[in-house]
C-alpha cells in the first residue's frame, strides 16, 4: 500500500560525487524528505563534498567516523582493493552509522548513488548484499539510481518508496547521469576524480609504511596527506612541502613535530617525525631537506626548531640517487 512520500524520510550517504548528489537531488525532486550526511574520515577530502552540498542547496550533516574506520582497517572482514581500499567494509560502516541515526533524524531508510556495474569491486549485485548484510540494515537500503535492478526492500514493500520513482542506470559510462543532472539543473558538481586517497598507488605506499611501523593513528594520518615522505628510521620519518599550499599545511599541523625551514633561501618546510636521538639521523635528515633547494648552494643553514626553541644547523647536498632510497614513493 502507497504511503504519503514526506511521512517517511531518507538519511542519504553523500560523497559530494556526482551519484550521491544525483541521488539526493532526484528523490528531493520526487517529493521525499531526505537527510545527506558525509561521514568524515582521514581519507576522503571533505572539501568537495561541502562545496557540492553548498552549490546545490543542500543543508549537509557531517559526521566524523575516524575512530571506527581506523578500527576497521586493522581488520577489515572482506579483502582490500587494488590497493588499500576496503570499499566493502567501508560502505557497510557508514551504513550501519547511518542506521544509528534513524531515530535521531526520525528517519526510516538508507539511500546511496551507487550504480550497479559502475564499479567492478563494490558495485556489483553480490558486493551491495555483502555491504547490506555487514551493515545490518540490508532490508532499509535503497539506491535509488539501479533500484529497478535490484531486489525489493522493506522500504518498497511498505509503500514508503515508490518503485515508479525509482531508475535503472547500470554500467560505467556516465551518460545518463549527465542527462539526468541537466533534468535536475545541477550544473554544478566535481570531477570523477579527487575521491578516496585509498585508491591512490603513493598515498597507500605511504600508509603500508605507516601500518608496518605501527604508527598509524589520526596525527600520522593526517600528515600523509601533504608532501614527500621520506623514512629515515623505525621511528623517524622527514616530510618536505611540494609546493606554497602544502608549506602552509604542513606548518599549521606543526605543533608537536621538529620544523626545518632554510635560512636565507626560498624553498619547502620540513617537518619530522618520532623520536629523533641519533645525530646521524638529524644529518641525513638536514641534508636531505637541503637537497630539494635546486638554487641553493651546496651547503647552508638551516632552522630547525623545536616548540619555543630554535637553533641553526648545516646542511649539504647529497646526490639525488641517494636521497630517493629513503623516499616512500613509487615516482
Amino acid at each position: 500500500m502507497k504511503q504519503n512520500k514526506s511521512d517517511y524520510a531518507a538519511i542519504a550517504l553523500f560523497s559530494g560525487g556526482l551519484d550521491s548528489l544525483l541521488a539526493v537531488k532526484w528523490m528531493q525532486k520526487a517529493g521525499y524528505k531526505v537527510y545527506p550526511v558525509y561521514f568524515l574520515t582521514p581519507y576522503m577530502p571533505i572539501e568537495r563534498a561541502l562545496e557540492s552540498a553548498r552549490d546545490n542547496g543542500l543543508d549537509l550533516i557531517i559526521r566524523d567516523i575516524t575512530t571506527e574506520h581506523l578500527k576497521m582497517m586493522h581488520d577489515p572482514n572482506t579483502s582490500f582493493g587494488k590497493n588499500l581500499n576496503p570499499c566493502i567494509d567501508c560502505h557497510a560502516l557508514m551504513f550501519r552509522t547511518a542506521g544509528a541515526m534513524l531515530d535521531e533524524l526520525d528517519a526510516h531508510y538508507l539511500i546511496s548513488g551507487e550504480v550497479l556495474g559502475q564499479r567492478p569491486m563494490s558495485q556489483r549485485v553480490n558486493a551491495m548484499n555483502q555491504v547490506g548484510n555487514l551493515s545490518g540494515y540490508r532490508d532499509l537500503i535503497i539506491r535509488p539510481l539501479c533500484q529497478k535492478l535490484l531486489r525489493e526492500t522493506a522500504p518498497l514493500r511498505e509503500g514508503w518508496v515508490d518503485l515508479d520513482d525509482m531508475l535503472d542506470i547500470h554500467g560505467r559510462g556516465r551518460v545518463r547521469q549527465l542527462q539526468l543532472a541537466e533534468e535536475l539543473g545541477i550544473t554544478r558538481f566535481p570531477p570523477p576524480a579527487g575521491g578516496c586517497l585509498l585508491t591512490d598507488k603513493n598515498y597507500t605506499l605511504r600508509l603500508q609504511d605507516l601500518i608496518s611501523h605501527q604508527q598509524m593513528d589520526v596525527e600520522n594520518l593526517e600528515l600523509l596527506k601533504y608532501g614527500r615522505h621520506f623514512r629515515l628510521d623505525e621511528s623517524v620519518k622527514l616530510i618536505i612541502g611540494r609546493d606554497e599550499r602544502e608549506n602552509g599545511c604542513l606548518e599549521r599541523i606543526s605543533e608537536g613535530y621538529t620544523v626545518l625551514l632554510a635560512k636565507d633561501q626560498m624553498g619547502p618546510l620540513g617537518l619530522l617525525t618520532g623520536e629523533l636521538t641519533d645525530p646521524q639521523i638529524m644529518t641525513l635528515a638536514l641534508n636531505i631537506f637541503w637537497t630539494y633547494h635546486p638554487k641553493a648552494p651546496q651547503s647552508g643553514t638551516i632552522n630547525v626548531r623545536q616548540g619555543d626553541k630554535s637553533k641553526e644547523h648545516v646542511g649539504q647536498k647529497d646526490k639525488l640517487e641517494l636521497v630517493k632510497q629513503y623516499i616512500i614513493s613509487y615516482d
